[in-house]
């Protein structure tokens, strides 16, 4: 195999190259690069020590090319060409307002707001597309976390040193119970009462219940265990249809049973002494270098107003 003695050549050299034909002048080459002219000179005979050969003809009459000098010279003005043109599409990449974001989102957010969101979203930003995937709080941190997904929207403030958080909307935990239960005419009900009362609970994983369950552990000293779970579901929806029918009660959030409580199907039933409140955050890698299109639906989410329930931004 030949040796390749055009690996140790820089842009710069062959650029030297490049306006010394240009100018025909070492001076006025020179000039162009804005280097000294010895400076100049020490570029071009470092292109021909690199070659073994010598690239151009000095002479009174100005500097000419050998056939050596005039193939590296063809070679050289596409190299810089395509360097340009690259340079050309990223500038047009970070310019363009259109692209795709890649968001997971958990189940309250991904359910009751951000498909609403998204629709006035895209009626500004036409050429944005946004593919939403649904997972439990703690899978969509995994997945922001393994670069599956760009951004997530979890109800919670991300603990892990990896994920930089932003919080965006308020929500509240409710008691919620069927028209026709037991309660519904009761002002209020006592924690030591819905410990009491069938329980119907959000699966592990999922912040509603991560943020009941610290809420209970840390304000009223009482553990999940000590209440009468007698069950375990995967969504909001099957928590819903569940205390509809008949099964037990729950703790959900407002965004999650506005409609329902709007046609009276369920009823809220306040917790004497209690006010559940979070909010929730779009995540993403502290690394992550957001482009334009990013940069919009963040901007949007931001200033987004919900307000269901009774709840305000």
């Amino acid at each position: 195999m030949k040796e390749d003695r055009l690996k140790n050549l820089t842009l710069q050299q062959m650029e030297a190259l490049i306006f010394l034909v240009e100018e025909r002048s070492f001076s006025r080459a020179a000039g162009r690069m804005f280097l000294t002219q010895p400076a100049m000179t020490k570029h071009i005979r470092n292109v021909e020590d690199c070659l073994g050969v010598k690239v151009v003809n000095r002479g009174s009459g100005g500097v000419s090319l050998t056939p050596e000098g005039k193939i590296l010279y063809d070679v050289a003005r596409r190299i810089v060409r395509l360097r340009r043109d690259a340079a050309d599409k990223i500038d047009q990449l970070r310019e363009q307002s259109g692209g795709d974001v890649y968001l997971c989102a958990s189940t309250i957010p991904a359910t009751y707001i951000l498909p609403r969101a998204i629709s006035a979203f895209k009626k500004e930003h036409p050429d944005i597309r946004i593919f939403l995937k649904t997972e439990d709080s703690e899978e969509v941190m995994n997945m922001v976390l393994d670069r599956e997904v760009e951004i997530g929207c979890i109800g919670k403030s991300p603990q892990n040193a990896k994920l930089a958080g932003q919080p965006v909307w308020h929500d509240r935990l409710i008691l919620v119970v069927a028209a026709d239960h037991r309660w519904a005419k009761k002002g209020s009900v006592s924690v030591s009462e819905l410990m009491a009362e069938p329980f119907v609970l959000r699966e592990k994983g999922s912040a509603t219940r991560d943020v009941f369950e610290l809420y209970m552990k840390e304000q009223k000293a009482v553990r999940l265990a000590d209440f009468n779970i007698c069950g375990e579901l995967g969504s909001s929806e099957a928590i819903k249809e569940a205390v509809l029918a008949g099964l037990g009660v729950s703790v959900l959030s407002a965004h999650a049973v506005a409609r329902e409580l709007a046609s009276g199907m369920l009823l809220e039933i306040p917790l004497a002494s209690c006010r559940i409140e979070r909010r929730f955050y779009l995540i993403c890698l502290k690394s992550f270098e957001p482009r334009a299109h990013h940069k919009a639906f963040f901007d949007f989410l931001k200033h987004y107003k919900v307000a269901p329930a009774g709840l305000k931004r």
